[in-house]
């Protein structure tokens, strides 16, 4: 079984040795649901947020017909850094976004939330579907496409689209901004028969902004 006594390193070196996250045991039990079984919570996260390096590499070489491959080489290390965080806040995404010079530019963000749906769209319609990986592939590319749009039209960048995001409103202080842009990337997810997306919409929607 994968989680090893709770120890995050030594599941995430089993994770890169290349051990199988869905593989079943007798009760018919992945490595993730044992861990949860037991409370192991960060072997959890960390089973359900790994994502092999070279299934990301695969874009590197141009496929079929293709001249040029979907991603270059230069963004697949600094691509694969964000999609393996475990700390989803849009802020942190944004500021791995903006320490990186060869991602914070619009082309180069447009062929990555490129990649980031079709590998959504996998996770989606391989037989072993991943609708967490899936959600969390389209969340960061609905992140992307909003870092192009202030690399575009705003004067002051990346610090705008982070300033908006942490700007709270005058009576509570509460981040409109962020919470809209939460609700938006669920509201887009384009697979409207995922479980996943179902109980989100159940529990977010009756909420009040």
């Amino acid at each position: 079984s994968l989680p090893n006594s709770g120890n995050k390193e030594i599941t995430w070196m089993m994770l890169e040795a290349g051990a199988e996250t869905d593989v079943v045991n007798s009760v018919g039990r992945t490595a993730a649901q044992m861990a949860a079984f037991v409370g192991q919570h960060d072997c959890v996260t960390i089973i359900n947020n790994f994502f092999p390096r070279e299934r990301l590499d695969y874009y590197t070489k141009p496929q079929g017909l293709d001249k040029e491959p979907k991603l270059p080489v230069k963004l697949a290390g600094p691509l694969h850094k964000i999609i393996t965080t475990t700390n989803m806040h849009p802020v942190k995404i944004v500021l791995l976004v903006k320490e990186n010079p060869l991602l914070a530019e619009v082309e180069a963000l447009q062929k990555c939330y490129r990649v980031l749906d079709l590998i959504c769209e996998k996770c989606m319609k391989q037989k072993d579907m991943n609708e967490v990986l899936a959600m969390k592939m389209h969340y960061i590319s609905c992140i992307f496409q909003k870092c192009i749009t202030f690399l575009k039209e705003r004067e002051d960048k990346l610090d705008g689209f982070i300033k908006s995001l942490l700007k709270g409103r005058d009576k509570d202080g509460f981040p409109v901004y962020q919470e809209k842009l939460i609700r938006e990337s669920i509201r887009k997810f384009p697979y409207c028969e995922a479980t996943l997306l179902q109980q989100l919409v159940r529990s977010i929607a009756p909420v009040e902004i």
